[in-house]
């Protein structure tokens, strides 16, 4: 109990501390720091969870907190890591999705006429967009050793 009465003066101590200097001129911020309003909410958080935590065990009559029986403790827990999973889910996919987008490339053509009336009308017979028919085409294309490219014949799909 004594620990937890520790934790809750901490808390509210480093809340004051992180609303002072959130409230204080940039310049006396180092490069490195965090934002100072994410940390003041993450004390007033924890502040206000330590709190709860002492009132439990009052209430309770408990000498050691215990999680396995503090429910309400335990399902936050529970969400909090569920959050935490699927943000690094996210930022993984994120990250993947980065990686691939700098792996493409894009490229904006000029076809003349006569080349763009034949390229829209096999994508017309075959269902697909212009671009899907350049992109498979250039999927299948080959550099013979002499450096000549070469297709084989194929069906857009």
């Amino acid at each position: 109990m004594a620990q937890v009465a520790g934790k809750v003066a901490e808390a509210q101590r480093r809340e004051r501390e992180t609303r002072q200097q959130r409230d204080s001129p940039a310049v006396d911020r180092g490069p490195y720091e965090g934002d100072p309003e994410d940390l003041a909410d993450q004390w007033a958080a924890r502040h206000a969870e330590w709190r709860r935590v002492a009132a439990l065990m009052d209430a309770q009559d408990w000498l050691v907190y215990s999680p396995e029986r503090d429910v309400q403790g335990s399902t936050w827990a529970r969400e909090r890591d569920a959050q935490r999973e699927g943000a690094l889910a996210r930022r993984a996919a994120w990250e993947m999705e980065r990686q691939d987008a700098c792996d493409e490339l894009k490229a904006q053509v000029w076809l003349s006429a006569d080349v763009s009336r034949r390229l829209r009308a096999i994508a017309a017979r075959t269902g697909v967009e212009p671009e899907q028919v350049l992109a498979q085409l250039a999927d299948r294309v080959r550099m013979d050793d002499d450096g000549a490219l070469t297709v084989d014949t194929f069906t857009p799909r």
